[in-house]
């Protein structure tokens, strides 16, 4: 099980930040301009186009997304244990440190001055101030690390989305994608979308569209190019479209980040889930090789094995 277990949290984390690091390559880009800047596609980290955007990363780097999801990793090692309170503390940390491509509601709440003393009452302060509209993916790009521990993924999974994102699509959707790698992860099961459709209406009725959505025939049909690009449960359904339909973890990241939109985002999300379904062994070496960062990705793999497996034996 611990050799099972580990491959398994490995292929979680490496896929989320490998997710990310190639679709920084066509982030915000449309199909059209993902085809004009790689006529045959983007497969690797050294073919990143260097504009005004990219050229703030190293080819193989990842952006916020694997950033906030190793905060998580991070202070849920620190305390071996899920701590909200501790989690925002390194949220607020990573946030005091100038990150790049932070997103706008994500900035919005961690911008406040006194965001670790309430950070839930700050993130519904700023979710009220948008006429609860905003319903962004930053809560999903970071949440595969919550289906990593071994019990109550549901509740922490709440927990923590709260902490930046109000919303209860957000809520859900989170929700969803922690169940989902907890049960690749510990019993090498894929949910039904029967069962993402039920879970999805404990928290907001129009999560049922997008589930549903991942049954489509082509991701072209999902449009992740288009203006609602960010939104958390176009991204939902975008992974769990590469879930159900990709027979490797390479064919699901090419899929994704080749369709553009917010494509980091998309890949990190769709990856962790990928890593979590094949493994870390199931990753090709090229994307594991070229990744900056990939020591401390081994180190906090590591630590959650040994947390996680000491509390299962």
């Amino acid at each position: 099980m611990n050799e099972t277990l580990g491959d398994k949290i490995r292929g979680t984390l490496f896929g989320n930040a490998i997710g990310d690091a190639l679709g920084l390559g066509t982030e915000f880009m449309s199909r059209e301009e993902v085809s004009r800047h790689y006529p045959d596609g983007l497969r690797t980290y050294a073919q990143i186009v260097r504009d005004a955007h990219r050229c703030r990363w190293e080819p193989g780097a990842w952006t916020d997304d694997t950033d906030m999801m190793l905060c998580i990793a991070d202070a849920i090692i620190e305390e071996e244990a899920v701590v909200p309170h501790t989690i925002a503390r390194h949220f607020k940390a990573w946030f005091n440190g100038n990150p790049m491509g932070i997103g706008r509601n994500t900035c919005n709440v961690l911008a406040l001055g006194d965001y670790t003393s309430n950070p839930v009452q700050a993130a519904r302060m700023v979710w009220e101030m948008s006429g609860r509209r905003s319903a962004a993916n930053g809560g999903l790009m970071r949440t595969s690390v919550v289906g990593l521990w071994y019990e109550e993924v549901e509740r922490h999974a709440e927990e923590i989305c709260a902490l930046t994102h109000a919303d209860p699509r957000c809520v859900g959707s989170c929700v969803i994608l922690s169940k989902l790698v907890h049960a690749l992860v510990y019993k090498n099961e894929v949910l039904s979308l029967e069962e993402l459709v039920e879970i999805g209406r404990r928290y907001d009725e129009r999560i049922e569209e997008y589930v549903c959505r991942a049954d489509c025939g082509s991701l072209d049909e999902l449009c992740l190019d288009d203006e609602a690009m960010g939104y958390t449960l176009k991204t939902l359904s975008a992974a769990l479209w590469c879930l159900y339909h990709c027979e490797s973890f390479e064919e699901g990241l090419l899929a994704v980040v080749n369709a553009g939109g917010d494509a980091d985002t998309n890949g990190a999300v769709a990856c962790s889930l990928l890593g979590a379904r094949f493994g870390y062994e199931g990753i090709p070496v090229c994307y594991v090789d070229g990744l900056r960062g990939k020591n401390r990705l081994d180190r906090v793999s590591e630590d959650l094995k040994r947390i996680v497996g000491s509390e299962i034996a």
